[in-house]
């Protein structure tokens, strides 16, 4: 309701229009080839395992997302998950459209938020981000995941924390297709996702790729 509410400017640089005006989405910083095959990292040459991933038991098959994490990317995504505007999942699946390559999959499946934050934003970014994805590349998407434990934020963890912070906490629902992408609204070490994926293929999934609309870039 705020975006409706308030008069509008572009989260990036404050000029009057759009929530994202047309320059500051021109200079988004794209995740562009050549990457890691198995993570999605920006290598400088494709390669199947970079830096990042070598040595990491990872239960995604492939990861890409479509922008670097950078400080206009994060002020974008921190409006959108905790001021409530809503709108910029639309905005970010078309972001996504536009660089990732469309998965080759059966549906598309969401990590599922903790209760607690979803009551306290009342949304779900991931959730909006992989319906908006799901109608643009006319794939299903469905609740595949749940929570059964809890986990306290990501924000701040040390990678191995990170993976303490997210083992176990997530199961499989219903049935599950052979190959699901999942959808997220940030990669930022691969923990989340490799957990959620554990969970799918506990289920059944044979391949998982992950999509997000952010990353975040540690090499170069």
């Amino acid at each position: 309701m705020l975006d409706l509410l308030l008069p509008q400017r572009c989260l990036v640089c404050s000029r009057p229009g759009p929530q994202v005006c047309a320059e500051c989405r021109t200079r988004l910083r794209h995740v562009a080839p050549p990457l890691c095959g198995r993570c999605g990292a920006p290598t400088s040459w494709p390669v199947r395992r970079c830096a990042e991933c070598t040595g990491r038991r990872l239960a995604f098959a492939s990861a890409r997302s479509a922008v670097e994490y950078d400080d206009p990317v994060r002020r974008i995504v921190v409006a959108w998950k905790e001021r409530g505007l809503r709108r910029l999942a639309g905005w970010a699946a078309a972001v996504v459209v536009d660089v990732v390559a469309r998965p080759e999959v059966s549906s598309l499946v969401w990590v599922p938020p903790d209760v607690d934050r979803r009551l306290r934003r009342g949304h779900h970014a991931a959730e909006r981000l992989a319906e908006a994805l799901a109608r643009a590349w006319d794939l299903p998407a469905s609740p595949l995941l749940s929570r059964s434990g809890f986990s306290s934020p990501q924000r701040g963890k040390s990678r191995a924390d990170r993976r303490r912070n997210v083992a176990g906490v997530f199961e499989p629902r219903g049935r599950i297709p052979p190959t699901v992408a999942l959808v997220d609204d940030v990669y930022t070490t691969g923990a989340t996702a490799s957990s959620a994926a554990s969970a799918l293929r506990r289920g059944g999934a044979r391949r998982v790729e992950v999509v997000t609309f952010a990353r975040t870039i540690r090499i170069r």
